[in-house]
């Protein structure tokens, strides 16, 4: 009778089904467990059956398995059931290779208990579920692998298994897991190859084994009888015996972390007892699978330690294993001080890893971080809770219990990432509180002494791999290589999470995701600097063992402010919800708003602006103080396409969204001027924008009765906004340079282009690779990422001009069917060099001689459609190269002269239409040409020229001080513009001031028409008015540019000119038309009240005079007239609104009953130095405004910004007669004028 027979026979099976599983049973045992007894590793063959055969053996292994399922399952008499059908024992590469979902095993379940365990699981992680179950059983010998791990292995293979505690009794021997989990390699984001086993519970152990708790060896007893405690062993630190051995026992303090160096893996630990530790250092690769047999807490005893010097410790011993050293965990110590000593005596250091031991560099760099914010120190603490969710295991950080954070990336990589839903003891970690804000108040992170042990094994499955940062770790790579603080690295680890889903495609590879974690590293230095932030060089050893602890995480910097990273579509959307949501209409009105009438308030509230600036604390806004953090934008600067809703600037773009961009840079010309972007070269460019305006125009279509009504939104018909941006090229940091730019940073020098392109560097300094300084690789990804970079080189044509003339940018009707409206602009350029041919696209490369040998010519080039977009960076005074792409026909650059009819000659220039695959290029002012041939920039006129000069066509520059929307309609080509009438008042540092009138009916709205910044317009047209007054009016050919932005912390314009009355009255009308000026009240002419009815402006008394209106509301309205003089002539001033309270030195309670002692009457004109006209004289309120304004109080020196009126009178004569003579004489009419602000004159 074969064996297989006699096992049958032996279980006593019952029925073929039960006779069919215990010889899959067997046959599982024979091929799979059985060929492990015969390996020289385990004694458990010998300790089995002795002196039988093999055959034997693996019928009493088999009947040992059967009956071990019998005793977990209560079962002792029939098999049950489900082993019939369901369990089955799997080999190690059948569960490798073919389970490729997350499991877990558990053979005493009942489908009761499965489901109640399920259902707790997914209750305390909600969104995850539970591992499905499996009914498989895993038989195999448990061995060490390397490095440390324990892995379950049978002839088959073998796998690493992780458990919740061991015991140093199962290495080496067979034993049967009843409760695992299984994760695959490729499940929950796990990098590790071929997957792991948890091991949930204890293994049960097939064989007999040697004593509980002590890896069998010779001497080891003696060891144990001879353990002394650690006060004893730490005096045997300071008394080197040449030969001594010691066997310790005590309880482990701290438990450090694998660490390898120079291709050595060790680790250390300590015992203590009371107030005295000693250090245990475990460099022995037979020894290394102690790491997990150890945990903080654990009494324990050690044998055969010696005592060495680490050499990079300061010279201090340490007990050190040998390859006799055993290890008892759970041990009682025994008060035996004798030690065991033996004869053989070796000297064994490990690798010096001290990576940095200057003490001063340490003072220093702690200096820094003081001025760089405030520094805190971190508490030591142990915790334990469940994860609840993980951030990035590639940056190694967690969230636990959904309010702690916990940040791994000061200990070397995890060999098994902690996954949702495991419970950790953390002993000796770090708290720190609001070390970024960006991450959870309360932070717990590890260094080298910190332990992490998991109590409890996750029971849910996971989402997606992470693609955060790369499982491979570059970010903490980069942390061991550059020494940087926690409160920056957590920084960067969020600015690299958001970075790749605002810039990266989620279909790219990891290769692109490490990309982003390189630009996030560096956009960190950029912000912080390179030197500020940066910790002292780690000394593990002294980490690990000293006493007084001092880590990397010792200290961190608090700071609140540090920038806060917002993807384009954030921000557009955050402006745009808080566009209306944030401000008050009546806030929008100004101080004398109640006052004013329906058709008063629509206009004013038909356009507003609201501007913040990046960083609050440039920022003068009150509603910006909830926000403390400045703002950091990243995106690629392009032209504007066709979808962009501005189409006279650049826009940002991201992988989210765009947003429009009013751009400057430093003029070449004008040594720190500003002008608008002309350059080329950023386009295409990944840059960091980190000081910029956000704008945000409202415009809004309201019939509003009345100030009363501003809380009813039925009286809005339409209101919208747009959101732009505002910044300097000055305040970018280029990331990933286009080849434009990499080329113009050369041309500008060495030290330049190092500057920009040392921002950029990939860490390649720690991965060994030396790229080209000027196309860093990982920026390149980055850039490749977000759109194409480059194509197949192909021949093309150029010329090069420069730009003397640019027109508007204007909706026009193309005249082809089909066509309809498109957007067009021309251009006057001198063309000054022949056609060139090249065999790819030249870009910006330095003009040549070949494209010079020509004399100038001007032609008129036509952008018009897609080839409009260049309209932001054509500016006049500039040189270009236009390139035809795909064109080797010289003809094709050569413009078309326009012919006369009926034989007239026409003078004109030739055009030339640019197509839309066509490309512009700026260059730099070429010096080879002779100064015959630089002409400069045309002549741009300030305000005092234009009103002072006589020609019609002016262009010029000024500050827009003032903007009024005029009317609201719709343009033609179905384009619909709101406040198409635009009056900007423009002023100069003199403090003159010019009315200019825009009509946007036929052309894209321009932003950046905003009060504090500085316009250029050109080909306006100076007109005077019926009343003598200058102002300007926008042309179809008419264009303007935003030349210089504002800024609240520059100086304030200079105000108004003192003027004196006299000499103001002999001037001429446009010589100054606001000034300042200080006088006495002479008198009042007349003052009048009156209540108005609010939508038609008639007299209002209990209801409206106008039999035609049926309004019900009215305002309260007020004027004033009166004389001042100030020594050099007298002036008529007129007064209105809000400023007549003050003149009057009323108090609001005052005023107020002037106001309802008025309700009946409706209104009163009083004239101090006559009679009403319209009450009686025993009217008690005539009587009080006459007291009122003839008082000293009234009657006082004021200071007055007055504007002058365009219509004053000339010289008449008058008669006067004196006694029985006659005089005729020419008389000056009085100066008029109208007050702005009032000041009392305190001198």
């Amino acid at each position: 009778m074969n064996s297989e027979q006699l096992f049958v026979e032996h279980m006593d099976a019952r029925g073929d089904s039960e006779a069919s599983w215990l010889k899959h049973v067997l046959s599982f045992v024979t091929q799979q467990v059985c060929p492990l007894l015969t390996e020289p590793a385990p004694a458990a063959a010998d300790d089995l059956l002795t002196g039988v055969v093999l055959s034997d053996v693996c019928v009493s292994l088999s009947v040992c398995v059967v009956k071990t399922l019998q005793e977990i399952t209560s079962v002792t008499h029939t098999l049950p059931v489900s082993y019939r059908y369901d369990y089955r024992l799997v080999s190690v590469s059948e569960l490798v290779s073919q389970q490729h979902l997350a499991c877990v095993s558990h053979l005493s379940w009942s489908t009761n208990q499965q489901r109640a365990w399920a259902r707790e699981a997914e209750l305390s992680l909600p969104g995850k579920k539970a591992l499905p179950r499996v009914n498989l059983l895993l038989i195999g010998c448990l061995r060490e692998g390397r490095g440390g791990e324990w892995r379950l292995m049978n002839s088959s293979g073998s796998v690493r298994c992780e458990f919740l505690s061991l015991s140093p009794h199962w290495l080496n021997r067979l034993v049967f897991l009843p409760h695992w989990n299984y994760i695959p390699h490729n499940a929950l984001g796990q990098d590790e190859a071929g997957g792991y086993v948890e091991v949930i519970g204890s293994p049960v152990l097939l064989s007999p084994g040697p004593e509980q708790g002590l890896v069998s060896a010779d001497g080891g007893g003696a060891g144990l009888i001879k353990a002394v405690g650690v006060r004893e062993a730490a005096a045997l630190l300071h008394i080197r015996v040449r030969g001594q051995r010691a066997s310790v026992c005590g309880q482990v303090g701290s438990v450090c972390p694998l660490l390898v160096v120079a291709g050595t893996t060790f680790f250390c630990f300590t015992l203590t007892e009371e107030r005295h530790s000693v250090s245990v250092l475990v460099k022995d690769s037979s020894r290394l699978w102690w790491s997990q047999c150890v945990c903080v807490g654990q009494s324990v005893c050690v044998t055969a330690l010696r005592v060495c010097v680490l050499r990079g410790w300061r010279g201090n011993n340490i007990l050190c294993v040998t390859d006799q050293s055993e290890i008892h965990t759970n041990y009682t110590p025994a008060h035996t001080p004798v030690n065991d000593t033996h004869a053989e005596s070796q000297s064994d250091t490990p690798p010096s890893m001290m990576l940095h031991a200057d003490d001063d560099v340490s003072e220093e760099a702690e200096s820094e971080g003081e001025s760089g914010g405030s520094l805190k120190r971190a508490r030591v603490i142990s915790y334990q809770g469940i994860v609840t969710e993980v951030v990035s295991e590639g940056a190694g950080l967690y969230v636990i219990d959904r309010k702690v954070g916990l940040c791994l990336a000061y200990q070397p990589t995890r060999r098994r990432s902690l996954r949702a839903g495991d419970f950790v003891e953390l002993h000796n970690v770090h708290f720190l509180y609001k070390p970024c804000p960006d991450f959870f108040p309360s932070m717990l992170c590890t260094c080298l002494r910190s332990s992490i042990r998991v109590t409890s094994f996750s029971r849910v499955g996971g989402g997606p791999p992470d693609t955060t940062c790369p499982g491979d770790g570059a970010l903490p790579r980069l942390l061991l290589e550059k020494n940087r603080g926690v409160s920056e690295y957590l920084w960067t680890c969020h600015l690299s999470s958001r970075l790749s889903h605002s810039l990266v495609p989620s279909v790219l590879k990891q290769q692109q995701q490490q990309c982003v974690c390189v630009l996030s590293w560096k956009l960190m230095e950029l912000m912080w600097g390179r030197e500020r932030g940066r910790i002292r060089r780690r000394d593990i050893y002294s980490e690990m063992l000293d006493e007084s602890h001092t880590c990397p995480l010792t200290q961190y910097s608090v700071d609140p402010a540090v920038p806060q990273y917002v993807s384009v579509s954030e921000l557009v959307l955050s402006l745009q919800s808080d566009c209306w949501s944030s401000v008050s209409l009546r806030s929008l009105l100004p101080l004398d708003g109640s006052s004013l009438t329906s058709s008063e308030i629509n206009a004013a509230l038909a356009w507003s602006c609201w501007t913040q600036r990046s960083d609050p604390r440039d920022d003068l806004h009150l509603g910006d103080a909830l926000r403390q953090r400045p703002l950091l934008l990243v995106g690629i600067l392009e032209l504007p396409s066709q979808m962009s809703e501005s189409k006279h600037t650049l826009q940002l773009r991201d992988g989210t969204a765009a947003v429009t961009c009013i751009v400057t840079e430093t003029s070449e010309e004008e040594e720190g001027g500003q002008r608008a972007a002309f350059n080329t070269a950023w386009i295409g460019c990944l840059v960091c924008v980190h000081q910029f305006t956000m704008v945000t125009e409202r415009f809004l279509q309201s019939d509003f009765p009345s100030y009363q009504h501003l809380d009813q939104e039925q009286f809005i018909a339409q209101k919208h906004c747009r959101v732009y941006l505002q910044f300097s090229l000055d305040h970018l940091h280029i990331l990933s340079p286009s080849v434009a730019m990499v080329t113009l940073l050369r041309q500008k020098g060495m030290a330049s282009a190092g500057d920009v392109t040392d921002r950029k560097q990939p860490a390649e300094e720690g991965k060994g690779r030396s790229e080209k300084p000027d196309v860093p690789h990982s920026a390149s990804s980055v850039a490749m990422a977000t759109g194409p970079v480059g194509s197949t080189p192909r021949p093309c044509v150029s010329i090069v001009f420069r730009v003397e003339q640019k027109g508007g940018l204007a909706w026009r009707n193309m005249g082809d069917e089909g066509e309809g409206c498109v957007l067009d602009f021309t251009v006057r350029v001198a063309v000054i060099g022949p056609v060139v041919s090249w065999g790819r696209d030249p870009k910006n490369v330095q003009m040549t001689d070949r494209e010079t040998k020509r004399e100038e010519e001007k032609v008129i080039l036509v952008f018009s459609g897609v080839s409009a977009r260049w309209f932001p960076l054509l500016q006049p005074g500039c040189y270009y190269r236009l390139v035809a792409a795909n064109a080797q026909d010289p003809s094709v650059l050569i413009g078309c002269d326009v012919s006369g009819r009926c034989e007239m000659e026409l003078h004109t220039d030739s055009t030339l239409q640019i197509l839309s695959d066509w490309r512009v290029h700026t260059l730099t002012r070429p010096l080879q040409l002779h100064t015959c041939r630089q002409a400069l920039s045309p002549t741009v006129l300030s305000v005092s020229d234009v009103l002072d000069c006589s020609s019609e066509l002016v262009c010029f520059q000024g500050l827009v001080c003032d903007r009024i929307s005029l009317n609201n309609r719709t343009s033609e080509c179905g384009h619909t513009h709101t406040n198409t009438g635009v009056r900007l008042t423009m002023c100069d540092r003199g403090g003159r001031s010019l009315k200019v009138y825009l009509d946007l009916s036929h052309t894209p709205y321009p932003p950046g028409l905003l009060p504090g910044n500085t316009l250029r317009l050109s080909a306006f047209q100076r007109r005077l008015s019926r009343t003598g007054s200058v102002y300007c009016s926008m042309l179809p050919v008419s264009s303007v540019s935003v030349v210089s932005l504002g800024d609240s912390r520059s100086a304030p314009l200079p105000p108004a000119p003192i003027m004196h009355l006299g000499p103001w009255a002999l001037s001429g009308e446009q010589r100054c038309t606001v000034g300042r000026v200080k006088g006495h009240v002479v008198c009042f002419l007349f003052v009048q009240l009156q209540w108005s009815c609010s939508l038609c402006g008639s007299l209002y008394s209990q209801s409206c005079s106008s039999s035609q209106c049926r309004s019900t509301t009215s305002v309260f309205q007020s004027k004033a007239k009166l004389v001042i003089d100030d020594g050099t002539g007298e002036a008529h001033v007129w007064f209105s609104g809000a400023l007549v309270r003050p003149l009057l030195g009323l108090a609001d309670s005052q005023w107020e009953g002037l106001q309802r002692a008025l309700r009946v009457k409706g209104h009163i004109r009083v004239y101090p130095h006559g009679r009403s006209m319209v009450c009686d004289d025993d009217d008690p309120l005539l009587h009080f405004l006459s007291a009122v304004c003839s008082s000293d109080v009234v009657c006082r020196p004021l200071s007055l910004t007055c504007r002058k009126h365009n219509n004053q009178r000339p010289e008449e004569m008058r008669r006067f007669s004196r006694g029985d003579r006659d005089f005729m004489t020419r008389m000056t009419p009085p100066l008029q004028l109208t007050c702005l602000t009032v000041t009392p004159d305190v001198t």
